[in-house]
């Protein structure tokens, strides 16, 4: 859910920003502080033009999203997982929206061609084998690190990681740097990122669509011949679904969730595959 919040507020950024003329967050945030410096505030542009409580525009903040563990994500909905961190590093940072992802197990089935392509700054601590560290660095060379904070680290651009040493942080010291933070401004939860897409980024492309197109996927006039879809070619795959169809990737992805829920597929593996449960027909 929290993924696909971060996919919507992207995409709604990115539709507040072309209604504004600026490429970047850093240049909407400037446009929008010197309309409220000339006591000139923006409405916003995704609001209802004839709503006279429409809300005014006010800067955006840089969102970072960390996933403590990706291998953990990965055999719960591993091509899902996939293809949402896959949008998320193409195209976000110009919406001021990061990735920080980690893994203790850097295989190829956890950190994907995908995913690789498109995280170009990495670290690497000490791994076991010259197969992990090119995984995750493209060469050899982690594996002969020190440990305890002894790493290589690879800029977004470069070929060549540079070898550094992390700094150890006890759990004190953690516990009073989030104090520190926590005393210098308020705390401000959205509830809503763990409520599911439908009902966060409002106004979102990504989830505009969802909403739009109703929340249970058997009301949809195309469940029927997604099922059809799906039996006729025994392979239950959002892509499939989205190239016989012609529809988005949510849509496609949520008659393939109603089709599990009424028994026609199975849940998702840690491959992302799902078996057919109907049986064929002679």
């Amino acid at each position: 859910n929290a993924l696909h919040w971060c996919v919507g507020e992207m995409e709604r950024r990115y539709r507040i920003m072309s209604k504004l003329n600026t490429r970047n967050l850093a240049g909407f945030n400037q446009k929008v502080e010197e309309a409220i410096k000339k006591g000139q505030p923006i409405t916003d542009p995704l609001a209802n033009p004839e709503d006279p409580d429409a809300p005014t525009l006010m800067p955006l903040p840089q969102i970072v999203v960390v996933i403590d563990e990706l291998a953990d994500l990965m055999m719960v909905a591993g091509k899902k997982i996939e293809e949402l961190i896959a949008r998320l590093a193409q195209k976000a940072r110009a919406a001021g929206i990061h990735l920080i992802l980690a893994t203790q197990r850097p295989s190829v089935d956890v950190i994907t061609g995908l995913i690789k392509a498109n995280i170009p700054a990495r670290i690497s601590f000490q791994v076991s084998s010259k197969v992990d560290s090119r995984t995750v660095l493209d060469q050899m060379g982690a594996e002969a690190l020190l440990g305890q904070g002894d790493m290589l680290y690879l800029a977004a651009g470069t070929g060549l990681p540079i070898r550094v040493h992390g700094a150890f942080v006890a759990d004190d010291e953690v516990i009073r740097v989030v104090n520190s933070v926590k005393q210098s401004g308020e705390v401000q939860y959205d509830e809503r990122i763990l409520e599911g897409a439908d009902a966060a980024a409002g106004g979102g492309m990504f989830t505009a669509g969802l909403s739009a197109e109703g929340s249970d996927g058997e009301s949809d006039p195309l469940y029927d011949e997604a099922v059809s879809v799906v039996l006729k070619h025994r392979r239950a795959s959002i892509s499939l679904v989205q190239r016989h169809l012609r529809i988005g990737y949510n849509r496609a992805a949520r008659l393939l969730e109603t089709m599990e829920r009424a028994g026609v597929v199975s849940p998702m593996q840690s491959n992302g595959n799902r078996d057919i449960l109907v049986p064929q027909s002679q």
